[in-house]
């Protein structure tokens, strides 16, 4: 358990700022759909950040071409690592508390709240 709880901590820790960087950059694009589309195109520091977020690259004019295999490998550990942890904070939730019922009520609540809104939101 304590080595649970340790691994959860440092992973969480570890990716913590990626994790808020690709939260806060897509929360910026579900407000602001109308992005630049080209590929490293962007002219001011929120258009490079979406950049990232979207196309893997830094746009810069000093750069004449892009190689985000690596940060791309950064992301995928990161999209592993997020999922590792939220499974190990499932686990512990059920086992730190007496009514597991409350942890499950909150599971199933967080998989109907997205699907009841899209599908309130769809337009007949």
């Amino acid at each position: 358990m304590k080595t649970l709880r340790r691994a959860h901590l440092f992973l969480g820790c570890f990716f913590a700022p990626l994790l808020i960087f690709y939260v806060a950059t897509g929360w910026y694009q579900t407000l602001h759909p109308d992005r630049k589309k080209d590929l490293g195109h962007a002219d001011d520091w929120i258009g490079r950040m979406t950049s990232v977020h979207i196309d893997q690259i830094y746009p810069a004019k000093s750069a004449n071409s892009f190689s985000p295999g690596l940060f791309r490998v950064l992301v995928v550990l990161m999209s592993i690592a997020l999922i590792v942890t939220v499974l190990i904070g499932v686990y512990l939730a059920l086992r730190a508390l007496r009514q597991k019922w409350t942890v499950w009520a909150a599971l199933a609540l967080g998989v109907v709240t997205p699907i009841l809104l899209l599908w309130l939101g769809q337009k007949r």
